[in-house]
């Protein structure tokens, strides 16, 4: 009869030791021998006909193997359920038994396994105390937003030469070949541009340039940085240094903001009527207000999150879980890729354990309606809020949720959120009015 026996050997690690005889496994092995034989197909043989000592021969060592491993993963599992461990990911191999297993020696064989335990710990929500911030919105905030708006819905006018770094240019781009400009002018691939995107030292040479003058030059002296990658990407032939080509302008048009009237009032507010630049405002902010108290409410959720993870003392077993990060992923990693990674790991483990102790805690649950809804308002982002046929979006909706990975993180999503929904309403909270430039500089550089 297999026996598993339990070593302690460091903090919240143990180790498993599984034994088995071979009384515990040759059953089932000449069992699959058998089911081997009926189901054969081997030439020369009818199906099911195929000599015992053939099958032995050609599958029975790998079939050997399987059937011990297979027995004592089982046992292993019932040992770990029928003591009802609570542990980390899943058990990693050890030592095993010296002997190689040999379906023609059967024999006991022993394994060994590492377990890493999740600890006991508690988690004090009374004493979280946070800022929730109020972000004013301030008239130059508005008058941004306006200014942007008014670019949006603005026209594309011509300009009869370059002379403005907001120029917005359309060239005709192709090889230099100096025997045949003429002809290699009318070839080629368009290309638009803002001038200011053209590198600072090449700005000047474009200057005065009207509608259907040319020049040559190269990728790297027309441009430089992100925009000079973005030219390589659409032009690979002429990316090579020193290679020349020729820019024919094509186009010159300059970006006119729209004018501030009712016209432009109903272009960006099309269901709404407004006659005045303060009504108009007015439903600027109120359009912007939901986005700074959901950063408020976020930055109030960052707030409790570190709270939690500082003042929560929660014991892992280290050893373990570096030889989980070595070994227990797709890709192995070596021991200073895991020892580099361990305090990230640590503290996302840190955070799994205390918000699955405080879901269970506030019998916080996830039903089919809530999944449903988060796909609804998923989709109405998409579409921008617009109001749109309920029967169409349901069944979207629906579709969306027979997503097997959708509905895995839509559920965590909303799970957390019903978790910090909770603890906004337990902890202690300091009103503060705060400016949206300060609020910016409080979280500029701020991840977890």
């Amino acid at each position: 009869m297999a026996t598993i026996t339990r070593e302690n050997i460091g903090l919240l690690n143990d180790k498993l030791t599984v034994q088995v005889a071979k009384d515990d496994y040759l059953p089932s092995f000449e069992q699959s021998l058998k089911k081997y034989a009926k189901n054969a197909n081997i030439a020369g043989f009818r199906k099911g006909m195929v000599p015992k000592n053939m099958i032995k021969k050609m599958y029975g060592q790998s079939v050997f193997t399987e059937e011990v491993l297979r027995k004592v993963e089982k046992e292993l599992n019932d040992f770990v359920t029928k003591e009802q461990l609570d542990i980390f990911a899943q058990p990693l191999p050890l030592e095993s038994d010296a002997r190689a297993l040999d379906m023609n020696n059967p024999g006991d064989y022993a394994f060994a396994f590492e377990i890493g335990l999740k600890p006991n710990f508690e988690v004090d929500t009374n004493q979280l105390e946070v800022i929730k911030y109020h972000i004013a919105i301030s008239e130059e905030t508005i008058t941004e937003e306006v200014e942007r708006l008014r670019k949006r819905h603005g026209n594309m006018v011509d300009q009869e030469k370059i002379d403005q770094d907001a120029n917005i240019i359309t060239f005709r781009v192709s090889e230099s070949n100096p025997g045949n400009v003429g002809e290699e002018e009318n070839k080629g691939q368009e290309l638009t541009r803002l001038l200011r995107t053209f590198s600072e030292a090449f700005r000047p040479k474009l200057m005065g340039l009207k509608k259907g003058d040319s020049l040559e030059t190269t990728a790297a002296e027309a441009f430089a940085g992100k925009e000079k990658e973005s030219f390589d990407k659409e032009f690979p032939a002429l990316e090579g240094e020193g290679t020349l080509f020729h820019l024919l302008i094509e186009k010159i048009q300059i970006l006119e903001p729209a004018t501030i009237d009712t016209d432009f009032f109903k272009a960006v507010y099309p269901d709404r009527e407004m006659n005045t630049e303060e009504e108009f405002r007015i439903a600027i902010k109120l359009e912007i207000e939901p986005y700074y108290e959901g950063q408020a409410l976020n930055n109030m959720h960052d707030q409790i999150y570190h709270q939690l993870l500082d003042k929560t003392i929660i014991d892992v077993p280290e050893n373990f879980l570096l030889r989980w990060l070595q070994e227990g992923g797709e890709k192995p990693k070596t021991a200073e890729e895991a020892q580099q990674e361990l305090p990230h790991f640590k503290s996302q483990l840190k955070w799994s354990l205390i918000s699955t102790k405080l879901v269970t805690e506030n019998n916080i649950s996830v039903d089919p309606e809530d999944l449903k809804e988060a796909a609804r308002r998923q989709i109405m982002s998409y579409l921008g809020g617009q109001s749109i046929d309920t029967s169409w979006l349901d069944d979207y909706a629906n579709r969306m949720l027979k997503d097997q990975k959708f509905v895995e993180e839509t559920y965590l999503q909303v799970q957390t959120g019903k978790l910090f929904s909770i603890l906004e309403q337990k902890c202690k909270k300091v009103e503060e009015e705060i400016s949206f430039e300060d609020f910016a500089k409080k979280m500029e550089g701020h991840h977890h």
